[in-house]
């Protein structure tokens, strides 16, 4: 027994003196390898590119799939560039005769326009058993039986895999795709306004779905080589045409997005066999792409990985960037060939605490902060906030940027009380714009992470002023260049003058009131929200009734204009103003129209200039424009402009590269990893401690040396009276 315990002793002190770190999640094998480690809290669902619309789901999408365009990593505003194309598309318009007019003719003169896309040669599809051939050039694995795929149960359990050069048919065949009831893309309202012929395919390709038989309905598969329209033309093997009906300049946008990605042919045949479908082997679950990255693992109840497509052609790290990218060390890297990453693996973790704990430990590369954990990570300081002394010791680094989005508070402009486009009605908006602090609201409930609105543009759009243009006359006054919130008594006067002095309705004798309608989610939060802004209102002697409702309810109460103020927020689809001003153009009404103008705003001189504005280049004459109808909208106040949210991300000492960056989704080929400086950080950080195990097992030594001693002397005098007995 005695030599049992000196043994654990020994197996103890070895491990102490190891290099191992017992609770290292990954293997050792691991340790020095390029790869990027991060979590995911939620199961992505469609990774089809045509598909494919939420955050969670680009994430992996944009790093396979390859739309013609993508955004300049660095440069800001946001700025289009290549990605599989020889140069940018060339854009022709052309009026009602089929002649050719300048891009700055009037919209009513040009009937249709077209984008010609060149992409670049060479470029490969990564390894994948739907390209594979036998000797005589037929597909392996295009006709499955169930016995043929014994022993598979996934991807890679497939033994032969090819691959073929991208074509311009590719991309005319995912575009063809939005249209197709077994895709179901949620761009295809929108395209088939603008691409010519498209609604018409879907047409088609309808009928020809409802004449299939249901085992043909679930294998989601239609030839669409049988069928052309108008609008798309291939034009030789690198070339391919787009024809819109009009002027549509925001289209290059969505040639940056995973809709627009190319599809081949021989995938969808891959897919749409039974015998896979059965084992979700799919194009959901395992893309195609010709991309950096290609899909290795889909295990979305535990982990996901991306190893690098050995048949990436390579793409070399920007040149360029803004003047503090250099002191940032975004530049080091500059012209380098990527990606740099060998790996990406992302672990489900449902739960922050464990995430945030991972981080730490050094197990994951980067981090986002909740507010579970806001105080650990940041501190304020001067208006400013900093990374604790804490994390600045383990060489973390905070980064900061304002995302392309509006959270607000708006009024229904047909509602009698708080609508309408009189002065007074004006000014009552204006008061109650005033007296909503939005500073303290993101002081309180934001923890300083976010930028209060000036209208309806965030930083990074065209058009977006800064300075003292940038101020907001309405609701702030220009101090020094700052923007400093007008008083109460600017906020009084407004209601007096608006008809309501401190805030008595002449109608009723009594307090004026205003009902809110908000989405409610149960929000443990909600009810301190609920409580700030019936303060805000109190303020000027308003009573504010909030109506928190379920999302469905508060959606219908819209539709139908049966509602006085609501909070709400958008997130850009592309980085342009137009995507931000379409929400009050009068054509977009939601309770009249149907559309996302959720205010039902509706001022003919706004929608003129808007019908001006939304298909111009980014031109002076354009950003005059935009600055009319900004203060067009800030004297009409239909929102109580809130705050553009800023993104905080926390980044290890050993990651390098990482820029935030709302429009780049395909952004893991960038970053680059010191996976020597990881490990080193990693046993630093993560040392165990052996000593109260060691104590412990000391102590219960103590307590049965004795009986261990009285054992070996009584085991002794044994052995000598059965050796006098003989």
């Amino acid at each position: 027994m005695l030599q049992k315990v000196v043994a654990l002793l020994l197996v103890l002190s070895l491990l102490a003196c190891g290099d191992a770190t017992p609770n290292n999640p990954y293997p050792a094998s691991e340790a020095q390898q390029d790869i990027y480690y991060n979590a995911f809290a939620i199961q992505p669902r469609y990774l089809d590119p045509a598909k494919s619309y939420t955050t969670d789901q680009t994430a992996f999408v944009m790093q396979i799939y390859e739309p013609p365009l993508q955004y300049h990593y660095l440069m800001r505003p946001y700025e289009l560039t290549t990605l599989t194309t020889a140069q940018m598309p060339q854009i022709k318009y052309f009026d009602q005769n089929d002649r050719e007019v300048s891009a700055s003719a009037r919209e009513t003169r040009v009937a249709y326009s077209e984008y010609i896309i060149t992409i670049q040669p060479g470029i490969l599809y990564q390894p994948h058993p739907a390209f594979a051939k036998n000797e005589e050039g037929q597909y392996l694995y295009h006709v499955l039986t169930t016995r043929d795929i014994l022993g598979i149960e996934t991807l890679s359990d497939f033994k032969e895999t090819g691959s073929r050069e991208l074509t311009a048919d590719d991309y005319v065949y995912q575009i063809k795709r939005l249209a197709s009831p077994t895709v179901n893309s949620p761009i295809y309202g929108l395209m088939r306004d603008y691409i010519i012929g498209l609604a018409e395919l879907n047409q088609q390709l309808v009928q020809v779905y409802d004449e299939q038989t249901p085992e043909q309905q679930a294998l989601a598969y239609i030839d669409l080589n049988n069928y052309d329209i108008e609008g798309l033309q291939v034009v030789d093997r690198y070339t391919y045409k787009v024809k819109l009906h009009g002027k549509y300049p925001q289209f290059k946008y969505w040639l940056a997005m995973p809709f627009f990605a190319p599809m081949p042919q021989e995938a969808l045949v891959f897919y749409a066999q039974m015998p896979l479908i059965k084992k979700n082997i799919t194009l959901d679950w395992f893309p195609v792409g010709t991309g950096p990255y290609m899909m290795t693992e889909n295990n979305p109840n535990r982990r996901m990985v991306m190893e690098k497509n050995p048949n990436f052609r390579g793409e070399p790290y920007p040149l360029q960037g803004m003047p503090e990218d250099l002191t940032k060390g975004l530049l080091a890297d500059a012209g380098e060939t990527m990606p740099f990453i060998d790996k990406v693996v992302f672990t489900l973790e449902k739960e922050n605490i464990p995430r945030w704990s991972k981080f730490l430990q050094g197990y994951y590369d980067s981090s986002g902060i909740e507010s579970d954990n806001f105080d650990q990570a940041i501190q304020a300081g001067g208006g400013q906030a900093s990374l604790t002394p804490e994390l600045e010791a383990q060489g973390i680094a905070l980064l900061k940027e304002v995302q392309l989005t509006d959270f607000y508070w708006g009024f229904n402009m047909l509602d009698d009380q708080v609508g309408g486009y009189s002065v007074k009605q004006q000014k009552l908006r204006q008061a109650i714009s005033i007296a909503f602090d939005v500073e303290e609201f993101i002081a309180i409930f934001l923890n300083e992470r976010g930028l209060p609105a000036q209208g309806p543009l965030p930083p990074g759009i065209f058009g977006h002023a800064e300075g003292v243009q940038g101020i907001n006359p309405y609701v702030y006054n220009d101090v020094n260049g700052r923007a400093m919130r007008k008083g109460l008594d600017e906020a009084k006067r407004l209601m007096f003058e608006a008809g309501y002095p401190n805030g008595i309705n002449p109608a009723t004798g009594r307090r004026l009131i205003v009902n809110m309608d908000v989405s409610s989610r149960g929000d443990p939060d909600e009810k301190a929200r609920f409580a700030w802004m019936r303060k805000q209102f109190d303020k000027i002697g308003i009573n504010l009734n909030i109506r928190a409702t379920d999302w469905n309810r508060f959606r219908a109460k819209q539709e139908k204009g049966l509602i006085q103020m609501y909070f709400m927020g958008w997130v850009a689809d592309y980085p342009d103003p137009e995507n931000f001003f379409f929400l009050f153009n009068g054509d977009n009404g939601k309770a009249l129209q149907g559309g996302v103008n959720s205010s039902n705003y509706n001022n003919p001189r706004f929608n003129r200039l808007f019908n001006r504005m939304k298909n111009m280049e980014d031109t002076p004459e354009r950003e005059k424009i935009i600055q009319e109808m900004t203060d067009i909208l800030r004297k009409d106040a239909p929102w109580v402009w809130g705050f553009h949210p800023e993104s905080y991300l926390l980044k290890q000492d050993w990651v390098h590269n990482i820029n935030i960056n709302q429009m780049v989704r395909g952004s893991m080929k960038y970053i680059r990893v010191d996976s020597q400086l990881r490990a080193q950080q990693r046993k630093a950080w993560n040392q165990a401690t052996y000593w109260p195990i060691l104590v412990v097992v000391a102590f219960f030594l103590l307590l049965l040396l004795p009986l261990i001693i009285s054992y070996r002397n009584k085991e002794h005098r044994s052995v000598q009276k059965r050796f006098k007995d003989k």
